[in-house]
């Protein structure tokens, strides 16, 4: 019977799984992180903090394999206070309540909590305010991570209260130098030729964590020699590309493209499209946003600008994916070759800012219709020319409110069609000045 428990014929107890490489490639102090210079450095915000010895609240904005729970965690390091991590993703109120009263316990022992908390955009507005007391009296320094903008997605309250910390995508020389730590790390060097290794750092999109991923991958293959793009290309699965269609990065990529379009750069315009057509965005949402850029940049400098673009987006409809979205690349090619005029927009919105103000003002009783023997004997319509029996078909009466000074809103430019309107306005303008005598308006 003792035989059977003789130690030296028991199983081997199972070998745990090998860490992930980006775990094991986790930086250990601040000055191994890669591509945050301008936050980390001496004269970065950070860098200041610590060598002040005054470490404040901060809300980490920046897309996804940065390092903001890496910073985060060597912060609690560098400044010795417990490190205690949650995600608003998978935290509720009474998870928040058992972290807050921890770390009020652990700050009557004598230590501080740097509490981090991943996606803090994902808390709504009360649990937002639920951090503030404990914020103010010291019993945790907050470090929030987002990817989305926190002015749109914070409370002001919360913002007043932390300082918010722009961590930039990887660049393609911080993402060869997380390369050259991994072969060093599984000491044997990616089995890439120059080309294939540039695509390599290309996938990761700016991504760190992605980037390891991918290596660890390609370092599992067993490949005599070194593969070029094409190889790596059928072995790999490219990522798909950041895109958020309700987030920040679909509001930067329609800022871009409606901004290439204003600058009459069609390859731009034609490049944002694209990019937003890859992440998935509803075309009708892009059919929508260009006819607005019509109305908006091009105006009456080519009226025929706003059929395109509605012509485009039935064609659209009438089609389909992906069929259909050449015809909103057109509209968009169109848009940013055409001659541009934002007057019609401006004189509206002047428009709208004078009528706000003189809003109770009637018209003037000379151009009121009188259906009523009680309105005609209030003068309604009397003295009105009727501008068809006018010398050019143009009586220059006045129109505004009866002692309002005649407003100046539309100013076309001397751009496109909006040139002809400019002389047309400047005739009429001329007319009415003749048979007003400078009197009126």
């Amino acid at each position: 019977m003792a035989d059977l428990f003789d130690s030296s014929e028991a199983p081997e107890a199972p070998r745990p799984p090998p860490r992930p490489l980006a775990d094991r490639l986790r930086p250990r102090s601040l000055g191994e992180v890669i591509g945050q210079d301008h936050v980390l450095g001496p004269e970065g915000p950070l860098g200041m903090m610590l060598a002040s010895g005054s470490l404040s609240s901060l809300i980490f904005w920046g897309p996804p394999g940065v390092g903001k729970t890496t910073i985060a965690r060597l912060l609690a390091d560098e400044t010795d206070l417990h490190f205690e991590q949650i995600s608003a993703i998978f935290s509720g109120v009474s998870d928040l309540k058992k972290v807050f009263e921890a770390a009020r316990l652990r700050r009557q022992n004598g230590r501080g909590t740097l509490l981090f908390v991943d996606e803090i955009h994902r808390f709504n507005k009360a649990q937002q305010d639920g951090f503030l007391p404990y914020m103010e009296d010291g019993t945790i320094l907050l470090v929030g991570a987002t990817t989305e903008n926190p002015s749109f997605e914070l409370n002001a309250a919360l913002l007043s209260r932390a300082q918010v910390l722009t961590l930039k995508r990887l660049t393609l020389s911080d993402l060869e130098l997380l390369a050259q730590r991994a072969e060093k790390e599984l000491a044997r060097p990616l089995p890439l030729d120059g080309p294939a290794r540039e695509a390599l750092l290309e996938m990761a999109d700016g991504d760190g964590r992605a980037l390891l991923n991918l290596i660890e991958q390609i370092m599992l293959w067993k490949v005599e020699g070194r593969l070029g793009p094409d190889d790596l290309a059928r072995r790999l699965m490219r990522r798909a590309s950041k895109y958020d269609k309700s987030g920040d990065e679909h509001y930067n990529l329609i800022s871009a493209l409606h901004k290439s379009v204003r600058g009459s750069d069609p390859d731009a315009a034609l490049y944002w499209l694209a990019r937003m057509l890859k992440g998935g965005e509803d075309p009708r949402y892009l059919a929508r946003r260009i006819t607005r850029m019509a109305v908006e940049d091009i105006g009456l400098a080519d009226p025929q600008a706003q059929s395109i673009c509605l012509h485009a987006w039935e064609v659209y409809e009438r089609l389909g994916s992906p069929e259909g979205e050449l015809a909103l690349a057109q509209a968009v090619t169109y848009l940013a070759l055409a001659p541009k005029s934002n007057a019609a927009y401006m004189a509206c919105k002047a428009a709208l800012s004078a009528a706000a103000e003189t809003g109770s003002e009637p018209p003037p009783k000379h151009i009121l219709n009188a259906p009523t023997q009680l309105m005609k004997d209030e003068g309604y319509g009397r003295g009105y020319a009727y501008d068809h029996d006018a010398e050019d078909g143009f009586s220059g009466q006045n129109y505004f409110p009866e002692g309002m000074k005649r407003g100046v809103y539309y100013l076309p430019v001397e751009r496109g069609f909006e040139r002809e309107l400019k002389k047309r306005l400047d005739f009429f303008a001329r007319l009415r000045a003749k048979r007003n005598k400078g009197g009126e308006g």
